[in-house]
């Protein structure tokens, strides 16, 4: 069986490595970015990726997204920091099989390895606890009426990339990127992007520290 892993983090692929190794007969392949994996994607078809959503350059949303389309069977476990309402929808929209935040124990991550790979769906049990309960809860949350197109644009400009960086990393034009962000900020009631950037901060998008240079979020005068 073969797993491909897609994080940045050495030591998180090494511990995935680790405990895939108790696994019999589990080949592990690695990525540590979306064109990476992508491309490793293509050549060893895997029967499971284990995909990271923080990822240089290309975004894991839309890693799925394209993973999706080369393979609309490919079976994607998202195993993630983020574990809020709009991660894990977003994620599961674009066709992943599982979802998995990285607090969650090795013998429960085991199990989402088997059963995704087996061709069944798995949740992280507090996980689908939460979303059941927001549901009911009717919950707003300030980024729930974006796509994950948007999404990654969002997390894009909060890590300071220019609009024309966005386009060449999304694959769409500068003017469909310039279009998106107007409607981003339309959609958050912001001004500016320095407003986008701190609105995808404070929702988590992007660590406090990876955002953009303080200078840049200072208050306008």
């Amino acid at each position: 069986m073969k797993v491909l892993v897609v994080d940045d983090h050495p030591i998180v692929r090494a511990g995935l490595r680790r405990l895939l190794a108790t696994e019999p007969g589990t080949e592990v392949l690695e990525a540590t970015d979306g064109k990476g994996a992508l491309s490793v994607f293509r050549k060893e078809q895997p029967i499971l990726v284990v995909l990271d959503l923080n990822l240089p350059g290309i975004g894991g949303l839309e890693v799925l997204a394209r993973l999706k389309a080369v393979d609309p069977d490919a079976r994607i476990l998202v195993l993630s920091m983020h574990d809020d309402q709009i991660h894990v929808t977003r994620a599961l929209q674009a066709g992943a099989a599982g979802y998995v935040s990285k607090n969650a124990s090795p013998e429960e991550l085991l199990e989402a390895i088997r059963r995704v790979a087996g061709g069944y769906t798995y949740i992280e049990h507090e996980i689908a606890e939460e979303l059941v309960f927001s549901q009911i809860r009717a919950a707003s949350h300030p980024l729930k009426d974006l796509s994950s197109r948007d999404l990654e644009i969002l997390r894009q400009l909060a890590e300071g990339r220019t609009l024309s960086q966005i386009a060449d990393t999304v694959g769409i034009g500068y003017k469909t990127a310039a279009n998106n962000c107007s409607r981003i900020k339309a959609r958050l009631g912001a001004a500016s992007t320095a407003d986008l950037v701190r609105i995808a901060i404070r929702a988590g998008l992007v660590d406090r520290d990876a955002g953009v240079s303080c200078a840049f979020l200072r208050p306008r005068s």
